[in-house]
């Protein structure tokens, strides 16, 4: 056992020496105005999230090499910021990245014939290039996309699912704690209830965007999950397909959640997202419920605000039982009251501002947005589960007249509160968080109802 780590550890040195030398090779044909040293290079790799956590190294007893201690308290190894630093060498070819992911995979628990075979004859995906830089100018409305998602089509086809599944649906609810019919409306958001998985190869799109894309850590990352996925023989490469960002399978996982969630649910101790439902529905379950899901309990209910509304509740960090919501004088949407006696937390949802529907969300519609992190995708998921269920539609009407701001507009209404001392973070074009804080600090200091609801009519108004 000494000499095979003796060995190993040896060939992880090799790896180094390597890709210090193609380090080195570059920053001399760059002609560098300074030279750094390598302390100061690890500092700044330290600083980054580059570094693979503990959880995705090699598994199988493999040894990685002799500085895992230091990964799982936190640190990069010596191996692991040398190979980085030359995947990140500016002006990289295609031929040349592969060349070096190559030494960072085999660090990785990656074996050399899995790489030659299947890693490297890739060929870089000029499609996914193009949707890298592709910038929609408009964002759809929440109740347009809605309109799509919860379709009476899709609920009627979701609630054939659900019955010809009842037995196997019912076991994974038993096992995991999530309600059947969540499980089928992520299914039936994601792929259509498997009508399309995408038509990408999963490791050319992920090498394109660990290659090419802003986010090229992550990239990294899940390439890494699956070229492990595929070594241990959960789906071979070709078979390994998905969108073009790398999700798969049914429930279009990615390969790291696919690595660290997945489930064989049919007894054959192999995970397959493609052409198992047993392992589809357990594995969705699975990763729902390692994300906080609390069994038995509902997503939301709509509600109806007061006339009179104290506006600071409507921040999202504000949790209150129905007791106190009863208090600030929100009530059922029929006018009926809350329930007192239910103890559970809420917060408001606003998603189309004080003017639309309105909820009271609770921790299960966070763990929905542990899958995806947009509002309007949990509400989609969690609207579509009910009415799957037998649930009614959404009582208030949109405001379907509200026109959305497009990319540009955007970006001037986050400049214009900037201008004015509100912070918004980053001027990105993009309304996150921050942008709806600034706004919502904005309205609040005018006397107007402060929702954080962003429209042209906003954006006039600060102009």
């Amino acid at each position: 056992m000494i000499v095979a780590g003796t060995k190993r550890y040896l060939l992880i040195l090799f790896f180094v020496i390597i890709a210090g030398v193609l380090i080195w090779g570059s920053a001399t044909q760059k002609n560098s105005d300074a030279t750094k040293t390598f302390e100061l290079e690890q500092q700044r790799l330290i600083a980054t999230d580059d570094i693979i956590p503990s959880s995705t190294m090699a598994e199988k007893g493999t040894s990685v090499s002799n500085n895992d201690n230091n990964k799982k308290n936190g640190k990069p190894s010596i191996e692991d910021a040398l190979l980085i630093q030359a995947l990140e060498a500016p002006e990289l070819s295609f031929i040349e990245w592969k060349k070096r992911f190559s030494f960072y995979a085999y660090a990785h628990g990656i074996e050399r014939n899995t790489m030659d075979t299947i890693f490297v004859p890739l060929i870089v995906n000029d499609d996914v290039l193009a949707l890298i830089t592709k910038q929609p100018e408009f964002t759809k409305p929440i109740w347009k996309y809605l309109d799509t998602a919860v379709s009476a089509k899709r609920v009627l086809q979701g609630r054939k699912l659900l019955a010809r599944h009842h037995k196997l649906l019912k076991k994974v609810e038993t096992k995991y704690g999530v309600q059947p019919e969540y499980i089928v409306a992520i299914w039936g958001l994601e792929t259509g209830y498997g009508s399309n998985f995408g038509n990408n190869n999963v490791l050319r799109s992920l090498a394109t965007l660990a290659y090419a894309s802003e986010r090229k850590a992550f990239y990294r990352r899940e390439l890494i999950s699956a070229l492990k996925i595929i070594q241990q023989g959960d789906i071979s490469a070709e078979k390994m397909i998905g969108s073009w960002a790398g999700a798969m399978g049914h429930t279009q996982f990615m390969p790291s959640t696919y690595e660290n969630f997945a489930v064989s649910f049919d007894g054959d101790s192999r995970r397959d997202l493609w052409n198992s439902l047993n392992d589809v529905f357990a594995s969705t379950a699975n990763y729902l419920e390692k994300s906080g899901w609390q069994r038995n309990q509902p997503w939301g209910i709509e509600v109806k605000l007061p006339n009179v509304m104290n506006w600071e509740l409507t921040d999202p960090s504000t949790w209150l039982t129905m007791a106190e919501w009863e208090k600030a004088g929100i009530t059922y949407i029929d006018g009926s009251p809350l329930d007192r006696l239910d103890k559970k937390e809420a917060r408001l949802f606003l998603p189309a501002g004080h003017k639309g529907p309105v909820f009271l969300v609770f921790r299960n519609f966070l763990t929905i947005k542990q899958y995806n992190n947009a509002d309007s995708y949990a509400l989609a998921v969690a609207y579509l589960g009910d009415r799957i269920r037998g649930g009614k539609e959404i009582i208030t009407e949109w405001p379907r007249n509200d026109m959305p701001l497009s990319f540009n507009e955007n970006k001037d209404l986050q400049s214009l509160l900037s201008g004015l001392g509100y912070d918004v973070g980053e001027v990105d074009g993009k309304i996150g968080p921050n942008t709806r804080q600034a706004l919502r600090s904005w309205q609040k200091d005018k006397g107007w109802p402060a929702d954080g609801y962003v429209n042209k009519q906003i954006l006039e108004l600060l102009r």
